[in-house]
């Protein structure tokens, strides 16, 4: 019975999928079956054949393996690798070469000779290319093939770099990159008209060969994609989906990259669910936007016609379930986002005390709170709330080099109406120049370069505060350590980033905070940032009493919003904040016009606030519910 009802709740699915709590844990999983492969093949005296993988998703399989090879022997001598693909051209030594990245994260930590290592080369003249590529396979034929193929997924359905049009008996050859594949990597390589157009991949059909096929995928960016691969129909616009045609291929993903598989997303499409009031919000909301109907008008047959039949005999009649989530929902709608004063709050989501709070917002780059919070930033300020904002990084690393020279060229030209003395000034204006004019993509910056980028984000973040009522000496400016390394791969956290946030937390000892939960920023920093947040609130709150009764709201707005289903405070803003928020986001004059980091969201950071606002009011208006101009969504944190 137990097997019978995993093949329901899997139907959707074309391919074996295994969910795993979070990557560290997956990642383990996968490094053990290597190392198991690697010792059965020692113990038989024969070659073991491996193909990687670079990028993000498989580091932690690869530290693993280190682990295992430092701490419990495990010998890679009688390994083999082939790596899946390399950039094209690509000098190896290059940062972001895959032989660079080989190298650092496992061949220089394990026993592996260096003459069983096979990874495409990117210094190939052009006419040399399809050789290469032919003795690339004729290389793993002799071997038998490849015992395992270790694979990631790029946000286009790639393997390797088999981008969409890939024919699934492709071989190892030079293919052109999708453009969103080079969007992804342009922070790599400091903006995407560096990076190669182009790259040596090894093929769908020469993947296919492996007598084992693990597809790796972790956090909810991968989530989308995932769902396609699994569940989606075969085609060659999503390459990966040619991998439901292999009898030995897995899928290890962690919860999020699997949150939209039909089984996690909309259970009750496959399965008896245990109806907790989470999940009925979830089901009634996506049963309304599915049939286009207000809350108020779902009908017992809507239900039983969409899987939702249990849910109508367990809770029903179905019309006190819609009383009861658009009750649920319109509580969520509150005008006080620091609580209402000397109201009845048992049906608000803050409390009414104490009538003013203390708030600390937390911006993870110098922009985030005004993009994401701008109009409820204003609206505590305005209800006369203690608000403090809190800048954790300097954002030096996205400031184009120009704007820094025009900044030190007004420098110079002040100092000069003052009468004062520009020669020290002058000279490092020049050396600035200089640098400038010879450096090359991602070469991380002067010190006296990234404290004017750093002073030009300092000076916008400020002016920003100020416009949303702000006192100066309510505007902290944290410049974490983990951030300033000048690079854009960041410095591990460490215990002083911690201790900074607890620092400033202990000063204000705020009864509110606010935290970037948009996990989607592609550069990692929102993460970070609030999982330091997290440490320093852990910590406090074994010990403080303040601390244990403050509340924490995530907030989203530059990279992704929350859906409908998740928000516990909407804060509506009518067409004259719309256009406030607005204005204070103005006030980040270096993000305007063209970020030097945008990601794959060609709109201008007020653009996507603007549109992300919007479109949470009308979700809310389609579903029977006030129509508001705009609104801001939260989610409180749970400690």
């Amino acid at each position: 019975m137990a097997r019978l009802n995993l093949l329901e709740e899997t139907r959707f699915e074309k391919l074996p999928v295994s969910v795993f709590n979070n990557p560290a844990v997956a990642s383990i999983n996968v490094a053990q079956r290597i190392a198991n492969l690697i010792r059965d093949k020692q113990e038989k005296k024969q070659k073991a054949v491996l193909g990687l993988a670079t990028g993000v998703t498989p580091i932690a399989v690869y530290a693993e393996l280190v682990r295992l090879h430092k701490e419990e022997n495990l010998s890679f001598s009688n390994v083999i690798t082939f790596n899946l693909d390399e950039y094209y051209p690509m000098q190896p030594n290059a940062a972001q070469s895959y032989v660079t990245f080989m190298n650092e994260n496992l061949f220089d930590h394990i026993d592996i000779p260096k003459e069983h290592i096979n990874i495409p080369d990117g210094t190939l003249e052009l006419e040399a290319i399809p050789a290469f590529c032919l003795d690339y396979e004729r290389k793993i034929g002799e071997l038998g093939g490849l015992d395992i193929q270790i694979l990631g997924i790029g946000r286009t359905g790639h393997i390797g770099f088999n981008e969409p049009g890939s024919a699934p008996n492709s071989g190892t050859r030079l293919v052109t990159l999708d453009d969103l594949t080079r969007r992804d990597a342009a922070r790599d390589f400091g903006g995407k008209s560096f990076v190669p157009s182009k790259a040596i991949t090894m093929g769908i059909g020469t993947i296919f060969k492996a007598r084992e096929i693990i597809l790796m995928a972790w956090n909810q960016k991968k989530a989308s994609i995932i769902k396609k691969a699994v569940e989606g129909e075969i085609s060659s616009e999503v390459p990966a989906t040619y991998l439901q045609l292999s009898d030995h291929v897995e899928f290890i993903l962690d919860k999020d990259a699997a949150s939209l598989l039909t089984r996690f997303d909309t259970p009750w499409l496959v399965k008896d669910c245990v109806w907790e009031d989470k999940l009925i919000r979830k089901a009634v909301i996506w049963l309304a936007n599915t049939l286009k109907k207000p809350i108020l008008k779902l009908t017992e047959d809507d239900f039983n016609n969409h899987g939702m039949a249990q849910l109508a005999i367990e809770r029903g009649p179905v019309y006190n379930i819609n009383i009861h989530i658009f009750n649920k929902l319109q509580h969520t709608i509150t005008g006080w986002p620091g609580g209402k004063p000397n109201a009845d709050d048992s049906q608000r989501p803050e409390r009414a005390a104490p009538a003013k709070k203390r708030v600390v917002i937390f911006s993870p780059h110098p922009d985030d709170d005004v993009i994401s919070m701008g109009g409820t930033f204003i609206r505590l300020v305005d209800q006369q709330h203690d608000v403090h904002v809190a800048y954790q990084t300097s954002g030096n690393t996205a400031v184009w080099d120009d704007d820094a020279l025009r900044f030190v060229e007004f420098s110079i030209d002040f100092a000069e109406k003052m009468g004062l003395d520009q020669k020290e000034l002058k000279g490092i204006y020049d050396n600035m120049r200089t640098f400038i004019a010879d450096k090359k993509p991602n070469q991380v910056d002067t010190p006296e370069i990234q404290s004017v980028k750093g002073l030009i984000r300092k000076g916008e973040a400020i002016a920003g505060a100020r416009y949303c009522g702000l006192e100066d000496d309510h505007i902290h400016f944290m410049a974490l350590p983990f951030y300033e390394s000048g690079k854009n791969k960041k410095n591990p956290v460490t215990n002083l980033d911690v201790e900074l946030t607890m620092e400033l937390l202990q000063k204000v000892k705020p009864e509110q905070i606010f935290a970037a939960g948009d996990f989607e920023d592609p550069h990692g920093t929102h993460l970070v940032c609030f999982n330091i947040i997290i440490e320093a609130m852990n910590r406090l709150r074994q010990t403080e009493a303040w601390a244990k009764d403050c509340w924490l709201w995530m907030y989203r707005g530059a990279w992704q919003e929350f859906d409908t289903h998740e928000i516990e405070m909407a804060v509506p803003l009518s067409p004259q904040e719309l256009l406030k928020k607005k204005y204070a986001i103005f006030k980040h004059q270096s993000q305007k016009d063209r970020a030097v980091f945008p990601g794959d969201d060609s709109r201008e950071f007020w653009e996507r606030a603007e549109d992300r606002n919007r479109d949470t009011a009308k979700a809310y208006d389609d579903l029977g519910l006030a129509e508001y101009e705009a609104m801001e969504a939260f989610v409180r944190w749970k400690f």
